[in-house]
């Protein structure tokens, strides 16, 4: 792995711009707006994060450049799903999903079946390319439209993106403050979950009773609405490692009055 070169997939690392706070503040709030500028600037003042946590894997046989390019995915997740008013550093977000991002990979790759590096560039391109038409476009783009755009049929983009799939936990931890962490589940809105057919199986009239006003109104987006911690936070202005918090102490509250 040679984690010395200057250039990697095609990125004079050497050259790599760094972001004050205060720059990467404002391009933040542009990005929420819809900036594609912000968001390539943020991304490149962000790939040195990348390259501090490739430098990790130096003791493996995998290509740098896979790694880098896998990095930079999970990069762009955690761009994509940052919540500013968590209070945290972009950075303390972000290294947890490029970690997970590039141990998936290496998890894919240690099986017995290998997949080839064509099969990895084509996914990678359209995995880019997917990204870029949902922010041109503001949808999420067809496969024919995937298709169109890199020159690959649809049929060697299916096929190389089933290739590189790796199942995740709902349980694998994306977000930790050093208290409450956040995990995939939390993320996902699902109307019919066991969490939900729980509540609206109990007698909960009584328990909820108990509840905050705040802590009802959680409990009813999260578990009668289907939405995700993110679209509660939202809704009622406060951050979503409250939101957990929050739900967590409802929950546990509920449940000492049920079986009390």
């Amino acid at each position: 792995m040679a984690l010395g070169k200057v250039e990697i997939c095609g990125v004079n690392t050497a050259k790599l711009p760094l972001l004050k706070p205060a720059e990467k503040e404002a391009l933040f709030e542009r990005i929420k707006e819809g900036d594609l500028s912000a968001r390539e600037a943020y991304i490149e003042g962000n790939l040195r994060l990348v390259l501090s946590v490739i430098k990790r894997f130096s003791s493996t046989n995998e290509n740098v450049d896979d790694l880098f390019q896998i990095g930079c995915i999970g990069l762009i997740k955690a761009i994509d799903n940052f919540d500013s008013t968590l209070q945290v550093k972009f950075s303390t977000y972000a290294v947890p999903m490029i970690l997970g991002e590039i141990r998936r990979f290496l998890r894919d790759n240690s099986s017995s079946i290998r997949v080839s590096r064509s099969l990895k560039d084509i996914a990678y391109k359209a995995i880019y390319t997917k990204e870029a038409l949902m922010r041109k476009n503001l949808k999420e783009p067809t496969i024919e439209e995937i298709s169109a755009e890199i020159g690959i049929s649809k049929e060697d983009i299916a096929y190389a993106m089933d290739a590189i799939q790796n199942p995740m936990s709902l349980y694998e931890p994306i977000f930790t403050d050093g208290g409450d962490t956040l995990y995939v589940m939390d993320q996902i809105s699902d109307k019919k979950n066991k969490e939900e057919m729980w509540v609206e199986h109990l007698s909960l009239s009584e328990s909820m009773k108990k509840l905050s006003p705040r802590e009802r109104e959680i409990i009813q987006l999260r578990f009668f609405e289907g939405k995700t911690q993110m679209e509660v936070a939202d809704f009622i202005g406060i951050s979503q490692a409250q939101v957990s918090r929050l739900e967590k102490n409802a929950l546990r509250a509920m449940r000492g009055h049920l079986t009390a």
